[in-house]
């Protein structure tokens, strides 16, 4: 007799939602924080990823006291959603454009962040 083993894989999902309420200055609409990457950009550049062919738009800069600092966006989180929209396969200027519409005061993202992976995986060591 053939005896078989099945294996199983356990996927998680490291996404967190986060909703930054734009901050109005004057005639302007501020998120507080910058991002970086995309298709058109050269993936090795990216200090965020150990994937070096990772062609995601990242968080490079968090305005301190910012909106987006005070809805919890951190430095090195991976943007997967904007309202709905998929981020994964965009130019940084679609990824700019898609942040900054004059007619949206709410952001809603769905980020991957890498200490979400690391805490998981060493609850699960442990």
């Amino acid at each position: 007799p053939v005896i078989a083993t099945l294996s199983s894989f356990i996927f998680f999902s490291f996404q967190q939602r986060i909703e930054i309420h734009k901050l109005r200055q004057g005639d302007n609409l501020i998120l507080g924080f910058s991002i970086g990457g995309g298709i058109d950009q050269d993936p090795t550049q990216n200090p965020f990823s150990e994937d070096k062919t990772d062609k995601g738009i990242y968080v490079t800069r968090v305005t301190e006291g910012g909106p987006a600092e005070v809805a919890g966006l951190q430095i090195g989180d991976k943007i997967m959603q904007v309202n709905g929209w998929d981020m994964t396969m965009v130019t940084h200027d679609q990824a700019r454009k898609r942040l900054t519409k004059r007619n949206e005061e709410v952001v809603r993202l769905l980020v991957t962040r890498q200490s979400l992976q690391k805490a998981v995986q060493q609850s699960m060591m442990s």
